[in-house]
């Protein structure tokens, strides 16, 4: 990245309680010379905001903790397909404290369109989204969403800030060079400008914007619909932000977004990032390639929002989690556990013949979905009479390809092995092409497959065949042995309608590549490079919201007793941070999307000219090599996405 913006001292203060401490309070660290740093003695409307406080950018591979050391702050340049997701964060560390209110002050965050030469735009709040990270165990993982387009955040005297930025690319943004910027402004607590106090540049600035809208709309003769809705959609957020602006301030409602500071008083005072993106022509598929299918649990849903099974909250907050986790690329399954890990999980709660299927199973955002079968869990002869009935209906559609019945997780002995066997043979009987999953690390423990361990577990799909369509085998059998990958694989039949799906969950630990929570930023990420180098075809996660049961939507998240911190949670309750319902996603959550985009980026590569050259770009660049050889720094990453970009560009 190239030095730009504001110079910065990037010494660290003292920390209480590290290297002889200090108070982290009240504290200098040389970069307002001739202040009085104590608390309530510097108003920050009259002094440069980068003399008040380090701002500097981070990929989104970092995990920026409090006691992140600042660095010099850099052009942001960014590279980014059309239908994809690109994130960098923003760091903060006050230098000095000029609040009274026992925090170190309070900055204010705004943020522009990023706007190209042809006029084109990618919009604050519909495109482009801020996030605080927040730490939980200490680790900074949780993403609360910030008020757009102007926020406030506290500072902690002493620690480090980040603030997640996300840029979504529309498939009919059109490719270019596109160019905004991110305002962080120190400011007083209750800082209000009243909306007589308008300055000329900004009453320029609500000038342009309406205007802006009028050009949007028209001229509209000759244009496609989609054009058409891209267009409204922006001018609504322009007409927003001018409805938000400080002239009509006294209209908003008490709980609306922060009146935006004086634009003379921002162009002087405040600290610009400057963000350059470029879009090219490259369209992610809507479709994901690799079906990742994530289970997500019904009962802790029921639990903690305090809604009844088949209640019309019960589907309204089901609906609410497919929908949301669809923009990560994962297709959603939802599950409830039965005894010796049967499980029954499915995909829609309505029956097939309902509306609500057709509009879930069709979604072009959907790789994969999972159809209960209730034997599997519980249930006589009238469940299975419905069950065969509601597969008669789907196998008419034309999305029953993408359908499957994940029946047992992780089968341990020979009992298990032919229940599973048993139920599968039920499901083949009336729907033969019908596929079904089976997750597992092991053969069964008291009938032996073969001589070793490893020998037993390559023999499964033999011992299983025809009963299971997609072994879905875990990660961590192989250990660092990814040679071994060759002896699964010879096993699999695709001629025959076989796959070979992974997944991970407690194991494997570190250093190989999981989502536990602690774990490096570009060890999340590798899960996905991991399963593109081994030539899965699918990958499976177990749970993303199983935290430890509560019965009240705002109660503490504690993860479960005897898994690693953060296995089987990606995303948390909304009303754990604020009054909202929505989901609040993870850090580790946005690196799985950004390893499911590196997969297509990769896959576009291989398309043009080979698996095997594309093998050799993850060499060549450092990115990944296996599962104990991987990058620890971003760099790669960049060089990765950017070879392909010069490569397969129009």
């Amino acid at each position: 990245m190239d030095d730009s913006g504001n110079p910065q001292d990037v010494s660290v203060p003292p920390v209480e309680g590290v290297a002889g401490g200090g108070t982290a309070y009240g504290w200098t660290d040389g970069g307002l010379q001739g202040l009085n740093p104590h608390k309530g003695s510097v108003d920050p409307t009259e002094v440069p905001t980068a003399d008040l406080v380090h701002v500097w950018c981070m990929p989104s591979t970092a995990n920026v903790g409090p006691q992140e050391m600042p660095r010099n702050l850099e052009l942001v340049n960014l590279l980014a397909a059309r239908n994809e997701r690109e994130s960098i964060q923003i760091a903060v560390r006050p230098k000095v404290s000029w609040s009274g209110l026992g925090n170190a002050g309070v900055v204010q965050v705004q943020c522009s369109d990023l706007c190209s030469t042809s006029g084109d735009r990618l919009v604050v709040g519909q495109s482009i989204k801020l996030r605080r990270v927040v730490p939980i165990l200490g680790v900074p993982d949780a993403l609360v969403p910030l008020d757009l387009p102007v926020s406030q955040i506290s500072l902690l005297p002493g620690e480090t800030t980040a603030v997640w930025v996300s840029i979504d690319v529309p498939s009919a943004q059109p490719p270019g060079q596109y160019e905004g910027e991110i305002i962080i402004t120190a400011t007083k607590a209750d800082a209000e400008i009243p909306s007589q106090c308008l300055g000329k540049s900004e009453k320029h600035q609500i000038y342009r914007d309406l205007r802006s809208c009028l050009e949007m709309v028209e001229p509209i003769d000759g244009k496609p619909v989609d054009e058409l809705v891209e267009r409204l959609k922006s001018a609504t957020t322009s007409l927003r932000r001018v409805l938000l602006s400080p002239l009509f301030s006294e209209f908003v409602s008490y709980n609306g977004p922060v009146d935006m500071m004086e634009e003379d008083a921002i162009s002087s005072l405040s600290v610009r990032v400057k963000i350059h993106m470029t879009v090219w022509d490259f369209i992610l598929p809507e479709t994901p390639s690799l079906p990742a299918v994530f289970g997500i649990s019904d009962t802790v849903i029921e639990d903690r929002f305090g809604v009844e099974h088949g209640s019309d909250e019960w589907y309204e907050a089901l609906d609410q989690h497919f929908k949301w986790l669809l923009q990560y690329r994962i297709s959603p399954y939802f599950c409830r556990w039965g005894d010796s890990m049967r499980v029954l999980t499915y995909t829609c709660p309505w029956p097939a013949d309902h509306p609500k299927s057709d509009e879930y199973f069709s979604n072009p955002r959907l790789a994969a979905y999972a159809l209960p079968y209730s034997r599997s869990v519980s249930g006589g002869d009238a469940a299975k009479d419905y069950m065969q009935k509601q597969i008669e209906i789907l196998r008419t559609k034309s999305h029953w390809k993408k359908a499957y019945f994940y029946l047992w997780d992780e089968p341990l002995n020979l009992e298990q092995y032919e229940s599973l066997r048993s139920i599968a043979s039920e499901i083949h009987a009336y729907a033969p092409d019908a596929r079904v999953l089976t997750t597992y690390y092991c053969g069964p423990s008291d009938a032996p497959l073969a001589p070793t361990a490893f020998e037993a577990f390559v023999k499964v799909p033999k011992f299983l065949r025809p009963h299971t369509q997609i072994y879905c085998t875990s990660e961590w059998v192989l250990g660092n042995r990814e040679d071994l990958v060759k002896d699964i694989i010879a096993e699999i039949q695709p001629e025959n309608g076989e796959e070979w799906w992974t997944y991970v969950c407690m194991g494997p630990s570190d250093p190989h590549p999981n989502w536990h929570l602690g774990m490096r930023g570009t060890q999340h990420r590798a899960v996905m490079w991991r399963v593109w180098k081994e030539g899965g075809t699918g990958f499976l996660y177990w749970g993303a919201n199983c935290y430890e049961k509560a019965n009240v939507p705002s109660a503490e998240i504690r993860f479960r007793r005897g898994l690693p911190p953060g296995d089987g949670v990606l995303f948390y309750p909304g009303k754990v941070f604020s009054s909202s319902n929505e989901p609040v996603a993870s850090v580790r959550l946005e690196r799985i999307l950004s390893g499911l985009q590196d997969i297509e980026y990769l896959r576009l590569y291989s398309s043009r000219y080979g698996r095997d050259e594309g093998l050799a770009l993850l060499e060549k660049t450092g990115l990944y090599q296996g599962p104990e050889r991987y990058t620890l720094e971003h760099m790669p990453i960049d060089a990765m996405r950017g070879e392909i970009f010069n490569a397969c560009r129009s």
